[in-house]
């Protein structure tokens, strides 16, 4: 009878435990990375936008600050993260302002701010600077008119676009009383500004006539304090759905809380890659199921 040849069977179990351990520590690693390309449940970055997953904190070092700088929009999403960051890591603190989101993105690459709060994806020379952001949330834009403005009708999507560049400038134009439209716009350094031109007059620019008044400041209180009785502007819908004093007008017979509105988008956190010990805490709290929670808190 002839002899069996090659290895022992020994070898092979060998070979099995050392390619299994391999394995083990090589997927334990990628776990524990917070730069994986998950993505956060109900996000959808657009085509080239970054994107990273960091896990919850177990712990914060007592003196922890993170400096957040950024979109008006999103002041209230930065005050509830704040509260609930620094209600769940006593010694924490976050400090947040808000000077708007290219303001925002320029503290970040000065180092002025460890955070940046964006209404708008990174542009290409941005992330070519060592920027990245994780998607935080859906919002709306809503357009806005005051409470006794006399115009009570919707307003298609081309005639939006048509208000905001200057080629409807009457409300009789739109069924309603004769007058002048007052547009107020917001500043050139407004995501939300920036977001609009690519949402509402696809990548189309603002109208320059005389009834359109730019904003200094990007600021929501003020711009809705000019909206008057003939005014008309937009803004982030979740700074105007409580308010009292304006009323949201209809696009397309959609309002903001419908699941098909035609001006939507999402928003960000933005940081320099690779991101301080800070930066981690903050957006493993932030982006964890409890900080999502607390994002939507009403105070």
């Amino acid at each position: 009878m002839a002899k069996a040849s090659g290895p022992p069977p020994i070898l092979f179990i060998l070979l099995f435990l050392i390619l299994g351990g391999a394995g083990y520590w090589y997927f334990s690693q990628q776990k524990n990375s917070p730069q994986t390309t998950e993505m956060i449940p109900g996000t959808m970055p657009p085509p080239g936008q970054t994107s990273a997953t960091f896990p919850f904190p177990a712990s914060v070092p007592p003196g922890t600050t993170v400096r957040i700088d950024g979109s008006t929009s999103m002041v209230t999403i930065n005050q509830n993260l704040k509260r609930g960051f620094e209600s769940v890591f006593p010694g924490s603190s976050a400090v947040a302002i808000a000077n708007g989101t290219d303001r925002g993105i320029q503290a970040l690459t000065t180092n002025s701010a460890d955070i940046a709060a964006i209404s708008r994806p990174l542009t290409s020379a941005e992330q070519s600077q060592g920027l990245m952001a994780v998607p935080l949330a859906r919002d709306q834009i809503a357009l806005v008119v005051g409470k006794d403005n006399p115009y009570r009708q919707g307003l298609t999507s081309a005639q939006v676009m048509q208000i905001f560049q200057g080629q409807i400038a009457d409300w009789s134009q739109l069924g309603g009383s004769p007058g002048a439209i007052a547009v107020i716009n917001r500043p050139a350094i407004s995501g939300t500004h920036q977001t609009f031109k690519e949402l509402v007059l696809q990548g189309g620019n603002f109208g320059t006539t005389a009834n359109i008044t730019t904003m200094a400041q990007d600021a929501t209180t003020p711009l809705l304090r000019q909206l008057g009785t003939n005014g008309i502007g937009y803004a982030t819908y979740a700074q105007v759905a409580n308010q009292q004093t304006v009323r949201v007008v209809p696009v397309d017979g959609l309002t903001p809380e419908a699941a098909t509105y035609p001006y939507q988008r999402q928003l960000y956190y933005a940081y320099k890659n690779p991101p301080s010990p800070q930066v981690q805490y903050f957006l493993g709290y932030a982006t964890s199921p409890q900080g999502q929670q607390a994002m939507l808190t009403e105070n």
